[in-house]
């Protein structure tokens, strides 16, 4: 019997986000971080500083979601947040020296992952093919 998620698209997409995701919890595992705090460090690491609206629309993420999500890694010190200019209301995200040697110890598991991905699935310009999905697919929203 063919269900109707044998033809949805998103269904689809959403079986291999799960899939990929595995991969890369896989590899990131023995570092203690999931694939999305890897993400999250990565782009904090890559714009120091970095206030939650920016933050949330690099991850597309909504800012509910990546406030929880941004508490761990608050907790555990890898990420330290503070007031920025004259609005207090402004809070801006950095990573402490905690967060950057773990984004250290990551990175070379996350090559692992990005290995194994290109070993299985093809050439390097995977995510290249992925973002161009994702930016014609937003129009939508």
């Amino acid at each position: 019997m063919q269900t109707r998620n044998q033809f949805c698209n998103c269904f689809a997409a959403r079986q291999a986000a799960r899939a990929l995701t595995r991969v890369y919890e896989r590899h990131l595992a023995p570092s203690g971080l999931t694939s999305s705090q890897f993400s999250i460090l990565v782009a904090i690491d890559d714009v120091p500083g970095i206030g939650i609206r920016e933050l949330s629309d690099e991850l597309v993420m909504d800012r509910t979601s990546l406030v929880r999500a941004l508490q761990p890694l608050q907790r555990d010190g890898l990420v330290a947040v503070s007031v920025a200019g004259a609005d207090s209301r402004q809070k801006v995200y950095v990573l402490t020296p905690a967060g950057v040697a773990r984004l250290e110890q990551a990175s070379p598991l996350w090559e692992q992952a990005q290995a194994e991905f290109v070993e299985r699935f093809g050439g390097d310009d995977a995510a290249a093919g992925a973002r161009e999905a994702f930016h014609r697919m937003s129009r939508f929203d």
